[in-house]
């Protein structure tokens, strides 16, 4: 059989209990990871987002029909069948790469900027009578 240690007297405190000493790789390694995350999902949100909504621009090609919805300095536009009658359907006449300048395609048709990514182009759009 063992002893009991003896009682605490007023002149002998109490030993401090000392912490765990933390690990300084740990700590670094979560902040490296922090930054890291934090960046993937600004890009990710950037780049993707648009993409998953379908608000990304539209880059249709000559002969193919769009809609165009929303307001003037924020137009949604969607690719669709040239036969489907939908209200604000457009036939794109032609295509004028590397410009915003809308003044391109002449005053008998309308024209939309867009830009896709890098590139940056305008939709030069004939309207397609309502059935």
């Amino acid at each position: 059989m063992t002893t009991p240690p003896a009682p605490l007297t007023p002149e002998q405190p109490a030993a401090p209990e000392q912490p765990a000493p933390a690990k300084k790789g740990s700590r670094i390694l979560k902040k490296v990871g922090g930054v890291v995350l934090a960046i993937a999902i600004a890009i990710g949100v950037k780049l993707g987002l648009p993409y998953l909504t379908g608000d990304a621009p539209v880059h249709a090609k000559a002969g193919e029909c769009v809609t165009v919805t929303g307001p003037d300095n924020d137009p949604k536009v969607d690719t669709t069948d040239c036969a489907s009658g939908k209200a604000d359907l457009f036939k794109v006449v032609k295509v004028i790469d590397n410009t915003f300048d809308v003044n391109q395609c002449g005053a008998e048709l309308s024209a939309l900027a867009q830009q896709l990514e890098s590139d940056k182009f305008v939709l030069c759009l004939e309207e397609v009578p309502a059935k």
